[in-house]
């Protein structure tokens, strides 16, 4: 086991795990080109949500409406949207901009879910 998922496991196991779930939208057509990026995202990125206390990231595709569901596990009380002025950021959204709704900057049009159920 590398050290970076042995840290997380011990994560896991002291720390009180939080969820933090938001939306996105894709834009028409643009599953397959969503989904492969996503299959290469860049390793310093991938560690960088790590580092930031973001144990787990999942994203879903709701095809009918290519609303993207997506939500994070954390150690902590940060997550994804506020990694907003890191350059690494910046930069993955910029690479994503013309797949996604963004805002002017490039940042995803987002928006936080309430948790409504917890089993």
């Amino acid at each position: 086991m590398s050290k970076t998922l042995r840290k997380l496991e011990q994560k896991k196991s002291i720390m009180p795990i939080k969820t933090f779930a938001f939306k996105m939208n894709l834009l028409p057509g643009m599953e397959e080109e969503y989904q492969r990026r996503h299959d290469a995202i860049w390793p310093e990125l991938k560690q960088l949500l790590f580092d930031s206390g973001i144990l787990e990231y999942h994203i879903f595709l709701d095809r009918e409406t290519q609303t993207l569901f997506a939500f994070q596990k954390l150690d902590g009380e940060k997550n994804s949207q506020e990694l907003g002025k890191n350059p690494l950021v910046q930069k993955w959204w910029a690479y994503m901009a013309d797949i996604m709704e963004t805002h002017p900057d490039n940042a995803p049009v987002s928006q936080e879910l309430k948790e409504v159920f917890k089993l």
